[in-house]
């Protein structure tokens, strides 16, 4: 496993979608990106949703943290 290397968005993004879009399974993605399936959990939690429902919820939290207040 690669130790301490930092990847870029991109290199995350594409990788969840080799899972989300394409059907891979989430062990053989990892092992042929060389990265842990944990890291690809954390990565499909944070870039599967797409940019758009991402904002949507971002926005909604903040409505409801802005009524909270």
């Amino acid at each position: 496993m690669n130790k301490g290397i930092r990847f870029t968005d991109e290199f995350k993004q594409d990788a969840v979608a080799q899972v989300v879009e394409r059907g891979y399974a989430d062990s053989e993605m990892a092992d042929r990106l060389g990265i842990s399936t944990k890291s690809l959990y954390t990565w499909k939690a944070q870039f599967a949703k797409s940019p758009r429902v991402r904002s949507e919820v971002a926005e909604q939290a903040a409505e409801i943290d802005k009524a909270v207040s």
